[in-house]
Order: structure tokens, then C-alpha cells, then sequence
């Protein structure tokens, strides 16, 4: 299986694929591609459209889909996607299941099949200064409120669908055990209350020019600027840990309430087939060799992935070359949450973040944010059906 791409020197079908814009996303299916002898033509889109774009109109134009999880229920209502059992066999899926990290595997099962392959896995955490934090401890919501309150360093990421997201992982922090992903219930409104108050307090002393940077360029603006020393809820990439950045990040588990377990909402790629793809043996075993534990811990991370694989995310060389951020992360993986993957997520997604953003700005209450929130999710629901 490792021998695969340099073995390949015929390829008798050419294929589409889609993913994101960004050298995590990008530079190691590119990379592959250009091993493969052209079996893939990879094109980009930005992280916006990853998170947000119409995913029948992509699966129309395209073979391969990188995707994100919750795209799965508009997926299946307009059947755009192949399940993986008319592909792979029943032994190679099972061992997908126990070779990935956390739940990334299973986020993308749905509705007795399996949709995507996990390429990539991450989730919310917390993103570090080491060089200007003081050597504080960061490690519960109130350790957090009290250093937001201590000092102007401290900021929220909660442009696009973040500050929906960063209040999902607040209330899963307050109760470790809740199931979202169905999207047959919302959050309680006793937990929604209190996870939206710790967003207040968190928000408010929060500088505000940061508050419309994605993920990206938050990680971007703290690995070279020294105003912002704490994320304390965002989605990892490597990429900021390496030494290769002017102030490599620190990461480390993102904040728990009492328990000691972080709350944190899944994130992380799946690689899959549109229902249009006519599957060849060569892409076959290029998608089994992306997943091989060989490719998942040198190759990809090699070409700035981040990959899904235990092994990868346990390996001491990985671990060395990027500040420990697989290592002081894997139990918020381990331990993360699977978002709602309803058809009518995204949009409902989208307006409670933007729902958030104003009122924060208009200094509503958590009891009142909240209770919008929950009649937009079962309008959404409503609209679905």
C-alpha cells in the first residue's frame, strides 16, 4: 500500500476532487496528485466555502469532496454522495473506525452508511503565547474569565459560524454527555444559559478588531503580532506550532467547567465520493493509501496536513517538530462532540452565529440569546421537513 503512488505509472482515468484553501487543506493532496501522475485534479475553495457551500451544486462538478460533517444531512437528502460499502470492503471500513482519533470516523456515519473517509482531524482547543501568558494556568472557564478580565490579550473567535460553535462547545463542557447529532434536541435552557454567559463574559473583554477573524487569520494575526496571547476556544492547525512561523502557538486542551473534561465540538475534513464518480481501482487504492498509518504520519503532515490517524497524532517526531500539539490535544479530541447534521444545519448554523454576534453587541442577556436560539433551531427543523 505504501508503494502505491510510486508504483502507479498508468492511469486510465482522470479525477475531480475539491478542497479547501489553505496548506492544511490542500498542499498534501496536491503533493499526492502530482505522485499519483495525475490521477486527481485538485481545485481549492476558501474556508467559507468549505464551511458553507451548497454541497449537491459541489457534488454535481465534482468526484472527490473534502467536506465537513455536517453537511451530511443535506447530502443525503439530495443524494449526492456514494456510500462507502459499495466501495470498500467491510474489514478496511472497521479498521478505519479504530486506527481514527476520537470521533471523526463516526461523524461522518449517518443513517446506516458511512459517507467519508476521515482525512483530517481537529477540534475547538486552546490556542497559546507561551512567551507572554506568564506562565499562567489555563485550564478551567473561570481560570480563562479571570485572565480575559486581567488583561486585553485575551479574544474570542466567533466571526462566520464560530460564535455558534464556541457556545456548543461551552455547553458541552457544562455537560460532557450531551448528544447533538441527531438533531432531535437542542441544548437544555438551563445549560444554554449558562454556557452563553460564560460567552458574555468571555466576549467583553474581548478586543474587538479581532472580532471578524476566521480561524485562520486569528492563528495568523497571534503567530505574528504580540496583541492576542489566548484563544481559549479554537480550531487547531498545526500549522501555527511549527517553528517555521515567527511565534510558533502552544495549544492545549480547551477549558473545562468542573470535571476536568473539555467541551469542545468536533471539526476536522472527510474525503467523499460524489454519486457522479465512476470509482476506479487506482483511486480505490489511492484513498486507501491516503488513510495507510505510513501516509497519515509522515507524508501528510510532511505536506502540512493534519492527519486523523492515532499513530500520527501519538508520534514523538511530530509531536517534537510542533510545540506537542498533537499530544497536549488528543484527550479534547478523544473526548469532542459531533455537531447537528440535519438538512437545514448550515443555514440554522449561520443565523444563530450572526443571532450571537448582535446581541453581544446589543448587550442582550444569556437568557434572552438563548431562548432565541432555541426557536430558531425547531424553525429550522420545521423548514426542513
Amino acid at each position: 500500500m505504501a508503494t502505491f503512488l510510486q508504483g502507479l505509472s498508468l492511469v486510465t482515468n482522470k479525477f475531480s476532487g475539491l478542497t479547501w484553501d489553505h496548506p492544511r487543506g490542500k498542499n498534501a493532496l496536491i503533493a499526492s496528485a502530482k505522485q499519483s501522475y495525475g490521477l486527481i485534479n485538485w481545485d481549492l475553495h476558501s474556508l467559507e466555502g468549505f464551511e458553507s457551500a451548497p454541497i449537491a451544486e459541489i457534488c454535481n462538478s465534482y468526484d472527490l469532496v473534502v467536506l465537513d460533517h455536517p453537511h451530511l444531512g443535506e447530502a443525503l437528502t439530495h443524494g449526492c454522495l456514494k456510500p462507502l460499502a459499495t466501495v470498500f470492503d467491510a474489514p478496511f471500513l472497521a479498521q478505519m473506525a479504530k486506527q481514527t482519533l476520537g470521533p471523526s470516523f463516526d461523524s461522518y456515519t449517518m443513517a446506516g452508511q458511512q459517507w467519508a473517509l476521515p482525512l483530517d482531524s481537529a477540534t475547538q482547543v486552546m490556542a497559546t503565547r507561551a512567551d507572554l501568558i506568564n506562565g499562567a494556568s489555563l485550564k478551567n472557564y473561570s481560570d480563562v474569565i479571570e485572565y480575559s478580565k486581567a488583561t486585553s490579550t485575551l479574544a474570542m473567535c466567533i466571526a462566520g459560524p464560530h460564535a455558534f460553535l464556541s457556545f456548543l462547545s461551552i455547553a458541552c463542557a457544562i455537560d460532557p454527555e450531551m448528544e447533538l447529532r441527531e438533531g432531535d434536541t437542542c441544548v437544555p435552557s438551563q445549560i444554554a444559559e449558562e454556557a452563553m454567559e460564560i460567552l458574555i463574559q468571555l466576549v467583553e473583554n474581548s478586543p474587538e478588531f479581532a472580532f471578524g477573524f476566521n480561524p485562520i487569520a486569528m492563528l495568523e494575526h497571534m503567530s505574528t503580532n504580540d496583541d492576542i496571547s489566548v484563544c481559549p476556544l479554537i480550531y487547531g492547525y498545526v500549522n501555527y506550532a511549527s517553528d517555521s512561523t515567527p511565534h510558533p502557538l502552544t495549544y492545549q486542551n480547551a477549558p473545562y467547567i468542573s470535571n476536568g473534561t473539555p467541551g469542545s465540538i468536533i471539526g476536522g475534513t472527510g474525503i467523499a465520493i460524489s454519486n457522479k464518480c465512476e470509482v476506479s481501482s487506482e483511486l480505490k487504492e489511492y484513498l486507501m493509501w491516503l488513510m495507510s498509518e505510513n501516509v497519515q504520519s509522515h507524508f501528510i503532515p510532511d505536506h502540512d496536513g493534519q492527519p486523523s490517524h492515532k499513530a500520527a497524532w501519538g508520534d514523538a517526531r511530530l509531536n517534537a517538530s510542533f510545540q506537542n500539539f498533537y499530544s497536549n490535544t488528543t484527550p479534547t479530541l478523544a473526548g469532542g462532540s459531533i455537531r447537528p447534521r440535519y438538512n437545514g444545519y448550515i443555514a440554522f448554523q449561520s443565523g444563530a452565529s450572526q443571532f450571537i454576534r448582535e446581541g453581544l453587541s446589543q448587550k442582550l442577556t444569556a437568557k434572552h440569546i438563548s431562548a432565541v436560539l432555541k426557536e430558531q433551531f425547531w424553525k429550522s427543523k420545521k423548514d426542513a421537513t
